[in-house]
């Protein structure tokens, strides 16, 4: 079986065959020519082959070495043209940027207005948005499917990154118009603890624990079903399956009829967030999109 070769040997053998002279191919290389004689012999081993004929009139290819230059060559120039489809596609990654985000941001045209902002000081970017289920708390950031999101806080293994908090809203609960507590102009969250919840899916950690208030609650809530999306929480509203805390810039979402949003007393407001993994913090699009979300929303 003839033993792997390096490129970097057939780069060596290609410039000697093209020269016909050591020290001419070493300039072209960049490298001593004992240093280049010394790789041409160990490859001329490896293969059990002269490639070349030393004699006082110079260099010659052997038979050998005619055969393979061809080859080599090719070898070479397809290297050549895949290494520069990897730099391409990492071109293009480094202009791209993926913003993920599990409902849509609205409050006041706050997605338009950073996105504005962030072209107009990277033109050469594409801005990609990228639904992500509520599975995934992070929207994304996890698994490297996005590298921005909006998502809300906490969120699970925090410590992997960074964040600047877009708004700070009321807690609100939402429940189908016909419920009792619907009358009132707020709502206790003492009144509600017992009645059953909608959950966000197990995978959801502590997002899920969040939208329950377990920190206040004296007991454990009682779950009324799982829901993994606007319109499933939605139509489990209607279906009496539920209520659920919601933040105030999203019961417009669910608002649609048959169910209402009351003010909860008792709860502390809710943080939603631009994040990013902190080993991303760097990257000039990542950080050129959190300045322009500070700068919308005045929290630069």
């Amino acid at each position: 079986m003839t033993p792997d070769v390096h490129g970097r040997d057939l780069r060596y053998f290609v410039a000697v065959a093209e020269e016909l002279h050591f020290t001419r191919a070493a300039e072209r290389l960049y490298v001593s020519q004992p240093a280049l004689s010394k790789q041409i012999r160990a490859l001329e081993r490896q293969l059990g082959v002269d490639l070349f004929r030393r004699d006082p009139q110079g260099v010659m290819l052997t038979p050998a070495g005619e055969a393979l230059l061809p080859h080599a060559r090719r070898v070479l120039d397809a290297w050549a043209r895949g290494a520069a489809a990897v730099e391409e596609a990492r071109a293009a990654q480094r202009s791209t940027l993926v913003v993920g985000m599990s409902t849509s941001p609205g409050r006041g045209g706050l997605l338009p207005a950073i996105r504005s902002r962030f072209t107009a000081a990277h033109p050469e970017a594409t801005v990609r948005l990228r639904q992500i289920s509520w599975d995934d708390p992070s929207a994304g950031l996890a698994d490297g499917d996005t590298d921005v999101a909006f998502v809300w806080l906490p969120l699970r293994e925090q410590e992997r990154y960074g964040w600047t908090v877009v708004a700070e809203e009321p807690r609100l609960i939402a429940l189908p118009e016909s419920h009792p507590l619907a009358a009132r102009p707020e709502v206790a969250f003492a009144d509600i603890a017992d009645e059953p919840f909608l959950a966000l899916p197990r995978s959801a950690g502590r997002l899920r624990d969040y939208w329950l208030a377990l920190d206040a609650r004296a007991a454990a809530p009682r779950i009324g079903a799982e829901i993994a999306s606007t319109e499933e929480t939605y139509e489990a509203l209607v279906a009496g399956l539920g209520i659920c805390l919601v933040a105030t810039g999203n019961a417009p979402l669910i608002t649609l009829g048959g169910v209402v949003t009351r003010p909860v007393t008792g709860l502390s407001p809710s943080q939603y967030a631009l994040a990013w993994r902190k080993e991303e913090g760097r990257r000039a699009l990542v950080r050129g999109y959190a300045e322009a979300c500070r700068l919308v929303t005045g929290r630069g």
